[in-house]
């Protein structure tokens, strides 16, 4: 039976002449199932992009002579700053979707899987995505192409240590189960 869920507000003009709307949405337990997958499989076809497109940023200004840094460097930058946060995004949907949260409270009674989504993995996602946010920021306020570099460098580069060692990797113990995909 699918639950009614009701948000928004009301159709109807009050006497103050307020238009109120309300929107009535069906809400199945398959239908939420469903947008599980997919944002599940979206927040991990991405992970590969925002990986390679991280790790062509960081090794263009430590390999790439570091004489210049050209307005396409820019551009990767900001590319891979907006991947970032569409996957933080997509993320604290898939966090509250799986109901991580409410594990915090007895996470010792939890498998480790289980903490490390609830806590580990969350952190140091967000923290990676601070550093890059940072690090944009001193790429757009650079004022020599080397500050620029300097800054791709140091925060694009602590962010991509930081994602690598919290991405749920299937190697890692406990992992096997989700996949490389």
């Amino acid at each position: 039976m699918p639950k009614i869920a009701v948000c928004g507000l009301d159709l109807s003009l009050d006497s103050k002449r307020i238009v109120n709307i309300v929107v009535v949405t069906t809400k199945s337990p398959q239908t939420t199932a469903t947008m599980e997958i997919g944002f599940s499989h979206l927040h991990s076809a991405l992970r590969w992009i925002l990986l390679i497109l991280l790790v062509l940023s960081v090794s263009k200004v430590m390999m790439g002579g570091g004489k210049r840094f050209f307005e396409k460097d820019r551009k990767l930058a900001l590319v891979v700053l907006i991947l970032a946060h569409l996957q933080l995004l997509i993320g604290f949907a898939l966090y509250f979707m799986k109901n991580y949260s409410s594990y915090l409270s007895n996470l010792g009674d939890q498998p480790a899987y289980v903490r490390f989504f609830a806590i580990e993995h969350m952190a140091g996602m967000v923290i990676a995505i601070i550093l890059i946010t940072l690090g944009y920021g001193k790429v757009k306020r650079g004022e020599s192409d080397a500050a620029k570099m300097r800054a791709v460098k140091v925060f694009y580069g602590l962010a991509l240590i930081i994602i690598l060692v919290s991405i749920p990797w299937p190697f890692r113990e406990g992992f096997a189960h989700l996949g490389w995909f």
